[in-house]
């Protein structure tokens, strides 16, 4: 007979309608078992019987039951001993069991029934309303934990699939954003090359031709010295758009290098005084350390000019054991929460992706009155040369 009843048990979610539950009765008194379950017997549930507690154990082992009704007195092993070795058990670790007891039982037992993992403790007779009323409360918590339990695992797995289609957009970012800085610096190299040289051959040769016209040829003269002046302009264009794509100095010289030329130029240009500590040694940075650290600077500069009203930028570069520390501040009017959390600050945005492909971070801080800091910091890892 149980094992008709587990088959019926174990395909207890299949088919249309609510899902049913399981309930266990595990009574050796076959006229009491079978009151029980016509008392309990409803179309939500499936009721399996047991006579034993090692029959009710394996019961426990194929199937998962919202509540088991079990006497304490039972053939071979008295329930609390199965109700300690069915809290071994995944399937029913955590599922209402609720004791049956005789009114001469020791008045001890209860509290040994509790110890064994009981949540109720009924002495027989047991009302029949009070008995029903309890199996359906216990079975409506198992159904509220197990809806519970579905929504948590929906959302860890909404939550992985967000930590996986993030991880895949950084990649595909870090993809572009790579392929940005290796246009940026080819391009750089073929208008600082490329225009360069010929900007400068044709300024040669403007120069050869001067040299060549008669002195009472004052027009001509008065028209090749402007054009020279226009090449010289040309040439300057050249080099601060080339720089502006990628400074050669942070490729041939390194960071501090070119963190110096950067706040120079920035100090020439705004007329806004800049103070610069860093190290007196290069530090060991690989490309991507390096790119970012300078992006960063540039970028912070950037939002100075445009939104702060300062006087003043000091820029700070600290090489630990472990990582390295890059930290913009200027006394500007401070960047307010508003403005930092702005979607179209796409700068910034970029600037954060960049550190958090590395592992790092930036973070932002601006006070009303009191300026904005900006503070990027990546992990170091020196590499095996300069």
């Amino acid at each position: 007979m149980t094992s008709a009843v587990q088959s019926v048990a174990s395909n207890a979610f299949d088919g249309p309608g609510p899902p049913k539950c399981n309930v266990l009765i595990v009574v050796d008194d076959l006229q009491a078992q079978l009151a029980i379950r016509e008392l309990l017997d409803a179309p939500d549930r499936n009721i399996v019987l047991a006579q034993s507690g090692k029959e009710a154990l394996e019961n426990c082992r194929q199937t998962e039951f919202a509540a088991i009704l079990m006497d304490v007195e039972l053939p071979d092993l008295d329930g609390f001993a199965t109700a300690r070795l069915m809290r071994e058990r995944a399937r029913v670790r955590h599922t209402s069991i609720i004791f049956l007891t005789g009114a001469d039982q020791n008045p001890d037992s209860s509290i040994r029934g509790y110890q064994a993992g009981a949540v109720d403790y009924l002495v027989k007779p047991v009302a029949p309303a009070v008995l029903k009323s309890k199996v359906s409360a216990f079975i409506d918590l198992y159904r509220y934990n197990a809806a519970l339990n579905r929504e948590i695992a929906r959302r860890k797995a909404i939550e992985k699939d967000l930590t996986q289609t993030g991880d895949r957009m950084r990649a595909v970012a870090a993809s572009i954003e790579a392929a940005r800085e290796d246009e940026r610096t080819l391009v750089s190299r073929e208008v600082h090359d490329g225009l360069g040289q010929a900007l400068t051959g044709l300024k040669m040769d403007l120069s050869w031709l001067e040299k060549l016209l008669p002195e009472k040829t004052p027009e001509l003269s008065a028209r090749l010295k402007a054009m020279l002046l226009v090449i010289d302009a040309s040439v300057v264009s050249v080099r601060r758009i080339s720089s502006a794509l990628r400074p050669r100095v942070l490729d041939e010289v390194g960071l501090i290098v070119a963190l110096k030329w950067q706040a120079g130029e920035f100090q020439l240009r705004t007329g806004i005084r800049c103070k610069l500590d860093v190290p007196a040694e290069e530090p060991t940075l690989n490309g991507a350390q390096s790119t970012v650290a300078f992006r960063t600077l540039q970028e912070a500069l950037a939002n100075v000019a445009r939104h702060a009203g300062a006087t003043r930028v000091d820029i700070g570069l600290s090489v630990q054991s472990d990582h390295f520390t890059l930290k913009v501040s200027d006394n500007g009017r401070g960047a307010l929460t508003e403005q930092l959390r702005d979607p179209k600050s796409l700068g910034l945005l970029g600037i954060r992706e960049r550190a958090l492909l590395l592992g790092g971070n930036i973070q932002v801080e601006g006070k009303r009155g009191k300026g904005t800091t900006v503070t990027l910091t990546v992990p170091y890892r020196p590499a095996a040369t300069p």
